[in-house]
């Protein structure tokens, strides 16, 4: 197997397999660091954004008009664009809200539900639970690892496809994905630790959510690879283009917001637009 594949492979299974970060932080942390969430968060979208706009679109656009003339070419990257936002759009459409893995996740609320008292204050205490909100809280946590793992497919082909055109841009994107995917984590193994008591159940599930990420890569592979002329080639990495814009707008900038760290969002946003826009710069 070429080279580029297996380094695209093991970026997204990188990018995967930071949720259990997000399990070993809601484990062992009293209370959210909303800074940081904020700053990663926003360092996450302000890659994604500045990738998919200076990078991924004039590609595909380059692609396109070479293999079907400039207004052809155009309108099937604008098309393509547009289709990948719709596409992660009715994903997210299909997921109910509360299992949502991109609405925003507190250590210190996700261990309280709200109608019990019996839940602890802190992830490192624990005490005993009756059978209806242990069945409630697993319940949740399984929900929560589908909806990710769900999401987390089209992330992984994203970063696959942009890892074979560019291996530095692909390398940006699987860590602004790898950021992200760390409030996921503890959205998964909280609920799942309470309603089982087993640290190594919450992490096997949250690990296990995050392989979609390297599945989404293997499909694309097996799938698109004998396929791949210019036009294939263009339309995937157009949509990827969308897709990643779409989860910026409307889950990474928003979440980070809701942090309750403004300033932080942005500033994190602008960080990950610059260190983008230098390695693009350093590797050219």
């Amino acid at each position: 197997m070429d080279s580029t594949i297996i380094y695209a492979f093991l970026l997204t299974l990188f990018a995967g397999l930071a949720t259990g970060i997000g399990s070993m932080i809601a484990f062992f942390a009293k209370r959210t660091n909303t800074a940081f969430l904020s700053v990663s968060l926003g360092f996450s979208g302000g890659v994604m954004i500045y990738v998919s706009f200076i990078e991924i679109f004039p590609k595909a656009l380059a692609e396109l008009v070479g293999a079907h003339g400039e207004q052809t070419g155009t309108l099937y990257t604008v098309l393509a664009f547009f289709g990948g936002m719709m596409l992660i759009a009715l994903i997210d459409k299909f997921i109910p809200s509360p299992e949502n893995p991109h609405e925003v996740k507190f250590v210190e609320t996700m261990q309280n539900d709200p109608s019990s008292q019996e839940l602890a204050t802190t992830a490192t205490e624990r005490v005993p639970l009756n059978h209806e909100t242990k069945q409630r809280l697993h319940k949740m946590g399984i929900f929560m690892a589908l909806a990710i793992t769900i999401h987390n497919f089209p992330e992984g082909l994203a970063t696959f496809i942009s890892a074979l055109d560019d291996p530095a841009v692909g390398l940006a994107i699987a860590i602004a994905i790898a950021l992200h995917n760390i409030p996921e984590g503890i959205a998964v193994s909280v609920p799942i630790y309470y309603a089982t008591g087993s640290r190594k159940k919450a992490l096997k599930l949250s690990f296990l959510s995050g392989l979609a990420e390297p599945l989404g890569a293997a499909v694309g592979f097996l799938l698109l690879m004998p396929f791949l002329s210019d036009t294939v080639f263009g339309i995937i990495f157009a949509a990827v283009g969308g897709i990643m814009v779409f989860i910026s707008l409307d889950e990474l900038l928003p979440a980070a917001r809701e942090y309750g760290r403004a300033h932080h969002a942005v500033y994190g946003m602008v960080a990950g637009m610059m260190v983008m826009a230098a390695s693009l710069i350093l590797l050219m």
